[in-house]
């Protein structure tokens, strides 16, 4: 019988580990992971049953069921995450499915457990008679967290004895308290009563406060080792503060101003946040405060150096009010303090640290782990892609890109951040909303209220030096406003406002009155909020929404110069041809941002397209996320809309806050200025002929039965290669069929053309398309109609996943009767466009280990609805064997490294943030593999960690062409090996995408791969990856 109790803290009985009075053997530590799985209204709990997953620190993973009868079934499983194993064919996941369906089941509880063990044997035979354990454990659930100490005894066989006499001594020398056996009734009782805890400190109204201190510039902040956090305290109001000032500085004295409140969240109290200036402090007390400016701060705010909760909910407050100007003003600086105040130079040498020696992380030995999954070893994705987005504006403000180029990127920076508003931040918000703000190990250790919290003050600053950049660039753009313009120009304008213009305008009454339904605007479409009166200086204001079509351009032309007006200013000036007889009192631009989600149930709707396009109609009315006004904008105005807008939201609960609101720095939606960069009479980066890597005089096919040909776009010629090779293909006699997957084609294509001639010809054409791609959706709904209505066979995608590879087959009857097979694999989408300005390689081939494996492959795709399961040698295919193969390639170059041997894995991906991944590249840094990776966009490794990732290099490349290609190299001993296709290191590709990267075996193509790697894993205007998550650009 195994003996539990709870104990005190763990360093107390590891001490006494070490003085059992038996010979045993040396401490001994590991960890697990475990995961109890439930329906959100606890069906498993109301049949008497429990689902559990154990992660192990070998990486091994178990699931246990225990079945109503009082039974359970436990079993390894294969499956890497917790869905997967879920939904699969162990025993007991069979046997769950027998109680419900595992898809309604979400996290309940999660139980992380740190072991410590010793076990005691006999004198000289050394026999083990029992296992002393200490355990730590951490639980949660949901925003409740929990810690337990328990201290068991579990006896050998012939240790029953040794077991009571050890146990005896244990009670006698550590205050010990009995525990029962069963861990989930433990964990819930310890949950049950930290949640009423808090629960109660609410009900007596107890507080906390933050207090912002600021001086000369400079926010101070308390150091703990290398994390920085506010100093919080117990209590509320201005005793409060003052105390806790006393506290830190020796002296109460200050200035303070209340900023606002952050409302009760999980187990925390309501926080005040207050300002703290004209500090005095007592020479007598000794400095405990860390003086930082903003600028250094901003850009670390939620990364492992900052990422206390309590201090990114107050940050986000003070970023957003006016008494901290620090924060929330354009330029970061010193602000000039009363006379009195103490001068910067008495504040002590060691309180103004720099963050660079905070940037070198160290950790704790056992974050040191990566099978323990510790949040230290994690950067958040988020806050990594806001990075990314940073690197983008770089690219703007930098005066050596040229001047279209630099409009470009400020284009970019706007719909990149459009489009992750309506995506990541909508699904932060909606798990916040329905209770689920728990913070995930593997990114970061960020809550997702503390990710909202970090992205809103580091956005901030970007979005100043955006306008910034863009009120730089301005002069050379020939933009008037309506105001500059002489009176023929503004008649000829008024003249084509209303003939071209206000007929695409919709006004909309902002009212409540019966029959006007409250006007939803769409979602990233311009309006205009207008308050007019029906006469001159009397009666009521009242108001209305002028929506602009997105049909309209950006800007119009105003004369032959090249000047011109933005399109809101020319309906602003004209709104009296709306509004006839009446009088406009003002009108201001704004734009909202709604969800861009899908509410699809594929496993159930009977027309999958079908069902796509009503969405696309619904998307429209989604929950609004984020609102922009144009400056100027009076806080009335904005008031009165996020009040209507919360009104039209009535039917749930909307989650518009003040941090969604955003006041731009003049015109709003910056994403038009793309029209502008069109303009051919801007600098551009000069033009460049793409290289034809076949020849002119002999067929693709001709050619590729002699040799493989690898593609390089847009260096290499997109039309003279892929083109080619599928308009060949519709016009040869020989050809049979055609086979294509499509992902993001574009508009109307050559492609599209041949293979309507070759279907129309008698081939057999299927080309799969995948509906579901993000934002393109419309689009290639378009492509799938047109494609059906020319007899080709088209698949619009397999059930719960998206079919991201990038494929093309060609299979030819020869003239004695064989089959023959061409063969296209990539990284890149089909689509001329983008094959002008990504990045992307391609692999032609008519080699047998390549095309047999693509041709089954397509069998697959086209003849079933599920994931494929091709019985494939070479390509490695997602959902099924990649993620698999990946790990096995990069642990043979671990035991390489372990045996001695010289190993090295490079990498370009577009992104890397799969935990399992990771672990295995820390595991193969740790043996002394040499690891070099460039990743464009998010990666939420962390590299050059001492004694975790210090053999890992991550760089970073931007510029004039988007780095979209994916390219794996395993030394493999000197017998390297290259890889291609389509998928980047992130669950989503490995686990719910078809994705496709096949071998590179011709050695002209495998010496190209390597040339790209080394040349950009080089690149002098790269930028490195620190292990705080910053970057650094290596040459300005």
């Amino acid at each position: 019988m195994i003996l539990r109790w709870d104990a005190p803290d763990a360093a107390t009985l590891r001490r006494a580990l070490a003085d059992l009075p038996h010979p045993a053997s040396r401490l001994r530590s590991t960890n697990f992971r475990d995961v109890y799985f439930d329906t959100s209204d606890g069906d498993l709990r109301t049949r008497g049953a429990r689902c559990r997953l154990r992660f192990t620190a070998g990486g091994a993973r178990s699931l246990t069921l225990w079945q109503p009868d009082g039974t359970h079934i436990e079993e390894r499983v294969r499956e890497v995450d917790a869905v997967a194993a879920l939904n699969g064919t162990s025993p007991p996941a069979i046997r769950l499915r027998a109680l419900l369906d595992p898809t309604r089941l979400v996290t309940w509880i999660e139980r992380d457990v740190d072991r410590t063990c010793r076990t005691l044997r006999l004198p000289l035979i050394a026999v083990p008679l029992c296992d002393v354990v200490v355990d730590g454990i951490v639980l949660r659930r949901g925003e409740v967290v929990a810690t337990l100490t328990e201290l068991s005894v579990h006896p050998r066989p012939w240790g029953q004895g040794a077991a009571g006499r050890v146990a005896r001594a244990l009670e006698a020398a550590v205050p010990l308290r009995p525990a029962g056996n069963d861990p989930l009734q433990r964990a819930l009782r310890a949950l049950d009563a930290v949640e009423a805890e808090g629960i109660g400190r609410e009900l007596r109204g107890e507080r906390e406060v933050a207090l912002v201190a600021v001086e000369h510039g400079r926010v101070g902040l308390c150091r703990s080792g290398a994390e920085l956090r506010l100093p919080v305290h117990r209590g509320s109001g201005e005793a409060a503060c003052r105390a806790a000032l006393r506290e830190l500085l020796g002296s109460g004295e200050g200035q303070l101003r209340l900023l606002g409140v952050v409302p009760r969240s999980g187990d925390r109290v309501p926080l005040e946040v207050w300002t703290a200036r004209r500090l005095h402090r007592h020479s007598s007390n000794g400095e405990t405060l860390q003086w930082f400016t903003p600028a250094d701060l901003v850009a670390r705010v939620g990364s492992p150096m900052l990422r206390d909760p309590g201090t990114l909910a107050a940050l986000t407050v003070a970023a957003r009010s006016p008494l901290v100007p620090e924060w929330s003003g354009a330029p970061f600086g010193d602000v000039t303090e009363a006379d009195d105040a103490q001068a910067p130079d008495a504040i002590a040498h060691d309180s103004r640290v720099t963050l660079t020696e905070l940037r070198v992380a160290t950790l704790p030995d056992q974050a040191k782990d990566p099978a323990r999954l510790a949040p230290e070893q994690y950067l958040n994705a988020e806050l990594s892609w806001l990075e990314f987005n940073a690197r983008v504006l770089e690219l703007a403000e930098d005066s050596r890109t040229p001047l279209a180029a630099r409009l470009r990127f400020l284009s970019i920076f706007s719909t990149n951040l459009d489009q992750f508003v309506m995506t990541q931040i909508g699904a932060l918000k909606q798990l916040v909303a329905v209770g689920r703000n728990v913070a995930a190990a593997d990114d970061g250790g960020l809550k997702p209220q503390a990710t909202l919290d970090a992205f809103a003050v580091r956005l901030g600053p970007l979005l100043a030096r955006q306008y910034r950049t863009f009120r730089t660039l301005a002069p050379a753009l020939s933009i008037v406003r309506w105001a500059d313009l002489a009176d023929d120009e503004r008649t000829q304008l008024r003249a084509r406002c209303a003939d071209e213009i206000l007929p695409f305008v919709s006004p909309k009454a902002l009212t409540r009155a019966p029959g006007h339904p409250f006007p939803v605007v769409g979602d990233r479409r311009l309006a205009l909020l207008v308050a007019l009166r029906d006469q001159p200086g009397a009666g009521p204001l009242h108001y209305a929404i002028v929506e602009l079509s997105p049909e309209l351009p950006r800007f119009i032309a105003v004369s032959p110069d090249g000047n011109q007006i933005a399109t809101e200013d020319l309906v602003r000036a004209n709104l009296d041809l709306l509004y006839p007889g009446r009088v406009i009192s003002s009108a201001h631009a704004f734009r909202l941002t709604r969800s861009g989600d899908l509410q699809l149930d594929e496993a159930t709707t009977a027309n999958f397209l079908q069902a796509i396009e009503e969405e696309l109609v619904r998307r429209q009315s989604r929950p609004v996320l984020r609102i922009e006004f144009e400056s100027g904008t009076p806080q009335a105005l904005q008031d009165l809309l996020q009040r209507e807008l919360r009104f039209e939201e009535s039917e749930r609960e909307s989650t518009l806050s003040a941090a969604d609101v955003y006041v731009s720095d003049g015109a709003v939606d910056l994403g038009g200025l793309r029209e502008i960069a069109a303009a051919a009479s801007l600098p551009d980066y000069p033009a460049f002929v793409p290289a034809q890597r076949f020849e002119s005089q002999r067929s693709v096919a001709e050619q590729l039965d002699q040799r493989d040909v690898l593609v390089h776009h847009p260096h290499d010629s997109f039309p003279g290669s892929f083109e080619r090779f599928i308009i060949e293909a519709a016009e040869d006699p020989s050809v049979q069929a055609i086979k294509l997957t499509l992902y993001r084609p574009g508009g109307p294509s050559t492609i599209a053309n041949a293979l309507r001639g070759a279907a129309l010809a008698g081939k057999d054409v299927s080309v799969v398309v995948e509906l579901k791609a993000r934002f393109d959706e419309a689009r290639n709904i378009a492509w799938a109609r047109s494609l059906e209505r020319d007899g080709i066979h088209v698949v619009t995608g397999l059930v719960s996943l998206k079919t991201h590879a990038k494929l093309a087959l060609i299979v030819r009857r020869t003239a004695d009767g064989r089959v023959h097979r061409h063969a296209h694999v990539g990284s890149g989408n089909y689509n001329p466009d983008t094959a002008l300005a990504y990045t992307d390689v391609g692999l032609f081939t008519a080699d047998p280990r390549i095309t047999a494996d693509v041709h089954a492959l397509f069998n697959e795709l086209t003849g079933s609805s599920h994931a494929p399961r091709p019985q494939l040698r070479h390509l490695l295919v997602a959902p099924t064997t990649l993620l698999q193969r990946l790990l096995a390639l990069i642990e043979r170059e671990t035991e390489q490294a372990r045996a001695g041997r010289p190993a090295h894995i490079r990498a370009k991906l577009n992104a890397l943030s799969d935990s399992t991944v990771i672990q295995a590249l820390y595991r193969a840094s740790q043996a002394g593999v040499a690891v070099d990776l460039v990743v464009r966009g998010i990666c939420t490794l962390r590299p050059g960690v001492p004694g975790l990732s210090e053999r890992i290099r991550v760089v970073s490349i931007l510029g004039r062409f988007l780095e979209h290609a994916r390219i794996y190299h395993f030394g493999h001993g000197g017998e390297e090996e290259y890889y291609i296709g389509s998928a980047d290191w992130r669950p989503r590709n490995l686990r719910r995408r078809v994705e496709v990267v096949a071998p590179v075996f011709d050695p002209t193509a495998r010496r190209t791969l390597d040339r790209i790697l080394t040349q950009e894993l080089n690149t002098p205007t790269a930028w490195l990856l620190r292990p705080d998550g910053g970057y650094d650009r290596l040459q300005g």
